[in-house]
């Protein structure tokens, strides 16, 4: 019976170890002297001791599972989440007098980025086109140019 309570006054105090932290903190080192006198664990032998943490490490590691299973349950069926979606900053090698809808645009990096909207004509061929890539509205991507000419939307193809 003692050795029941003494168990049930361990793992509790143990349980808010389990919350913040990975690693694993034996009981004796988590009380102080006096709080291991109040409780009566300071009275185990070391094998009791030893068994004692054993298990408090074992149910503090069932419960860690468990709450990784949870968080997995807890997002099935979502999108993954995301990271902020970086602005590109490429050129466009080569010569040019248009863009036009439907064409891909091979950039300096490797990427490719096929224009979505009706394009851009440009009013003398460009060169070599410094431009900038980056996130919109509701997942749309439009590629900017230095000179002013209005954004063009665009979609990754690779």
């Amino acid at each position: 019976m003692r050795c029941s309570v003494l168990l049930a006054i361990a793992m509790l105090l143990g349980l808010p170890a389990f919350a913040g932290e990975r690693a694993w903190v034996p009981i004796e080192q988590r009380l102080s002297v006096e709080q291991l006198r109040a409780t009566g664990l300071d009275s185990l032998s070391g094998q009791q001791l030893a068994l004692l943490n054993r298990l408090l490490s074992e149910d503090r590691a069932a419960d860690l599972r468990a709450a990784d299973t949870q968080r997995t349950q807890d997002e099935a069926g979502m999108r993954p989440r995301r990271t902020p979606a970086q602005t590109v900053n490429a050129i466009v090698p080569g010569s040019s007098r248009a863009w036009t809808q439907g064409q891909t645009l091979l950039l300096d990096n490797g990427q490719r980025w096929r224009v979505v909207d009706s394009g851009v004509n440009f009013p003398r061929p460009i060169t070599d086109a410094k431009v900038t890539i980056a996130p919109g509205m509701l997942g749309a991507w439009y590629l900017r140019m230095d000179d002013g000419t209005p954004p063009i939307k665009v979609q990754r193809v690779d």
